[in-house]
């Protein structure tokens, strides 16, 4: 992933596994850069949050115009932590889905995020992305395969094309679970700390090894090196901070043209 000193506090980090490609769009937000107030400080992209929707929009308006995007080119949907896929043939807002798939240039699908991993999936050779928000329950309901397999299946993506990038989420030794989580997830992909008595569960290595058995090559996946919870002076964390902060969005879309946005 890009790299950029602390002092430039950027509005987001593109995956350096993506830099290979002119034409795509693929950025995960910080929480530099915009204009909401504490506890939503600063770049708030979360209209589902109590922060002033009229600060949210100004937010939203800045890390597009970063991008290159209009927002009449943006994809998005009300996510409900399942694992329900869409199919997206324009930009607008949908609801009730938690991974965006297309085929359509110039449409931007987004996930919105504070802790839950996000998923970006790029195929060349067909073009089409993916965009996934992949919380513990869609991880367990496996939605980072099921949406390869929603690209091949619609689009003949071959999964062993693709490049995927597993954004930042809460980190393993942060995301302290019950037993009736934990027991939900592989052997490999969680561990029980006695002195807690709770297990901590690794969604990156969950995720990554889904994508995988989906057919993805290993070394065409990114990992993010950051986290919600360690790096939260960058990131919101919902459970670090009790529910009240903002959200990031994680975005990838095949943009022909780009937009110059001026004020």
């Amino acid at each position: 992933m890009t790299q950029f000193p602390a002092t430039l506090k950027p509005l987001f980090r593109s995956p350096a596994l993506f830099s290979r490609f002119p034409d795509l769009i693929a950025a995960e937000s910080t929480r530099h850069g915009g204009v909401s107030p504490a506890p939503y400080s600063s770049l708030n992209l979360g209209l589902s949050t109590k922060d002033d929707p009229g600060h949210v929009q100004e937010n939203c308006n800045r890390f597009w115009q970063a991008l290159g995007v209009l927002p009449t080119q943006v994809a998005s949907s009300h996510q409900i932590h399942g694992a329900e896929i869409l199919t997206v043939t324009q930009p607008g807002q949908y609801q009730g889905y938690d991974a965006l798939v297309t085929n359509q240039a110039n449409t931007v699908l987004t996930v919105t995020v504070a802790d839950c991993t996000p998923i970006l999936i790029y195929d060349p050779v067909q073009g089409v992305v993916a965009a996934v928000h992949a919380g513990w329950r869609g991880t367990v309901q496996h939605i980072a395969s099921q949406a390869v397999e929603r690209m091949r299946d619609e689009f003949g993506t071959n999964p062993a094309d693709c490049f995927a990038y597993i954004g930042t989420c809460i980190d393993e030794c942060s995301f302290e679970v019950g037993e009736e989580v934990a027991e939900q997830f592989l052997e490999t992909h969680k561990r029980f700390d006695p002195t807690v008595g709770k297990y901590f569960v690794d969604l990156k290595a969950a995720n990554q090894e889904q994508l995988v058995q989906a057919g993805v090559r290993k070394n065409h996946i990114e990992v993010s090196g950051y986290s919600t919870v360690l790096h939260n002076c960058d990131y919101f964390s919902y459970r670090l901070e009790n529910g009240q902060t903002g959200r990031m969005l994680a975005a990838i879309g095949i943009i022909t043209s780009k937009h110059l946005l001026t004020n």
